[in-house]
Parts: structure tokens; sequence; C-alpha cells
């Protein structure tokens, strides 16, 4: 059976998007595996599990719409709270059209954010206010 080996990114500058999403994920960057090897993968840390990020640096814009994205949980922080910490590392809220007026049964809010390079991704995660909205447009 085929497996995913890695998600690769595409990005236009590799270095800011490795900032980013190490600081966002808590990710290592993966050793070079040969001399002059500097395309930057990143990785869980020693212990963790979850897929590795390639950053592909390339010279095709960010998508306003993509086909494909990361979907982001926040574990046990506030989802609030998590959106902040992300748009505080460089991520910026995006005035995404398709929010729904009310989540599914049993869906979590959700915030569509871009990263430091545009390149859309979701956030979702629990709130500790019950009567918050159920998605957090942009302010």
């Amino acid at each position: 059976m085929t497996e995913i080996k890695a998600i690769s990114l595409g990005v236009e500058d590799d270095r800011r998007a490795a900032r980013f999403w190490s600081a966002a994920l808590g990710y290592v960057r993966r050793p070079p595996r040969y001399e002059g090897d500097e395309w930057i993968v990143l990785q869980p840390p020693p212990g963790k599990a979850g897929p590795v990020l390639a950053l592909d640096v390339s010279g095709s814009p960010a998508e306003e719409f993509p086909r494909i994205h990361l979907d982001l949980y926040a574990g046990e922080r506030d989802l609030d709270e998590e959106v902040e910490r992300l748009v505080a590392l460089g991520a910026r809220r995006v005035d995404w059209p398709y929010y729904p007026d009310r989540l599914e049964p049993g869906a979590l809010p959700y915030a569509v954010l871009a990263d430091t390079e545009g390149n859309r991704f979701c956030v979702e995660g629990r709130r500790r206010d019950p009567n918050a909205p159920g998605v957090l447009p942009t302010p």
C-alpha cells in the first residue's frame, strides 16, 4: 500500500516559512542527508508522531482558494488563543467567504488563516466561551 511520505508546501522564502511552521507546529528541521543538502524539511521532534513538512521554493503565487490546504487542531489550547499565537508568529487572518452560518452537529469552530507565504490553512478547536460564534471571521 502506498503511504504519504511528506506534505510539500510551495513557498517563496523557505527560511521564513521554516521559522513560521517550526514555531507553529513545534517541528524541527531534519538534518541534512548529504553535504550541500539545503532542502528544508520539518519534522516532529523526537518521540512525537506526525507528517513531515517539506518547504518547496515555488515561483507560483499562493492560491486564494486552494484545492489542498492544511487543517490544524488547537489541541488543549483555546481556539481563540491559538489563532492569536499563530498571528503573533506571522500568520494573517483571511476574509473567508465560505464560513457556514452555523456548524454541523459535533463540528468544532474554526478559523482560516494564511501563513507567511500566503498559503491558506485552517485551525479548529474548542472554545472556552460556549457563547462564542462557531467561526472566527476576520475582525
